[in-house]
């Protein structure tokens, strides 16, 4: 029987990324947008990346080693248990830490897995990333309930060349074909015209979701945020559906009071919609 102090507490949510030290993307983005949507955020860390200044702001990337990422989830999952069915994936980073988070994820139940499937980093060797990008479609996509790709991801997923809405309503079909999960592909600032534009389907529902463009640039953090606050709202009880378009709602809201730095771009500010 719940108490009256477990009745008012909040949902309890997981993310599962990189670090992101200028604190626009990444599990802080997540953990930002975890609180400003009512759940209680934790997080395992599966690697340090920070842009540097001295190389046209690449990034600089340094993978946690696998067993301290086991170490972390061991004591996420042993400390919440029963009460945390609720994950967010974002950057892995390597193989090894694939298939360290696909283990210790099939070590109990789930009702939400989402997937933000970020496929490059900018600060890895070519050949290591295609391999990386090989072991999340083949070992983290098939445990996705809800998928979040962006324009280029959607692309790589689908093996679709999206240059309109049509294009990224077909490669939603497919992901969610190949991965039984729902799908909110994103095309945001990368399809022409004034609109961003992202396609929701789940298997039955196909669902545009638009709002109109805030420039023409994408914003460090929107992916992530977006990926957090559709987490957030499912561990809340909404559908996928409705999730995805609060989330769109939310980030819309974040883009517009995005905050600007010395760094050649805005992130999203996650207070944007108070």
């Amino acid at each position: 029987m719940t108490s009256p102090e477990n009745a008012s507490r909040p949902a309890i949510t997981l993310t599962i990324a990189g670090s992101e030290a200028t604190g626009g993307a990444g599990a802080q983005a997540d953990l930002k947008t975890f609180q400003e949507l009512g759940v209680y955020g934790i997080t395992a860390l599966t690697c340090i990346v920070s842009f540097d200044p001295k190389d046209n702001w690449n990034h600089r990337f340094v993978p946690v080693e696998a067993q301290v990422i086991a170490d972390q989830l061991e004591a996420v999952q042993t400390c919440y248990q029963g009460s945390l069915d609720t994950v967010k994936l974002g950057m892995m980073g390597s193989p090894a830490t694939i298939d360290t988070v696909a283990a210790a994820l099939k070590g109990q139940e789930w009702r939400n897995i989402v997937l933000d499937p970020v496929l490059i980093c900018k600060g890895q060797e070519p050949g290591h990333a295609l391999d990386t990008d090989q072991a999340l479609k083949a070992s983290l996509l098939p445990l996705a309930t809800f998928v979040t790709p962006n324009h280029f991801e959607a692309e790589s997923l689908s093996g679709i060349e999206i240059k309109d809405v049509e294009d990224l309503k077909e490669a939603a079909r497919v992901i969610h074909e190949a991965s039984g999960a729902a799908v909110l592909a994103k095309g945001g600032v990368r399809l022409a015209g004034s609109e961003a534009v992202d396609v929701f389907f789940d298997g039955t529902t196909l669902e545009v979701l638009s709002a109109p463009k805030v420039g023409e640039v994408a914003v460090s953090g929107a992916g992530c945020s977006l990926a957090a606050a559709i987490t957030a709202e499912l561990a809340k009880g909404a559908t996928p559906l409705d999730a995805a378009r609060t989330a769109k709602a939310f980030v819309t809201e974040g883009i517009k009071n995005r905050v600007s730095s010395s760094a050649p771009f805005d992130a999203l500010w996650q207070g944007g919609a108070r």
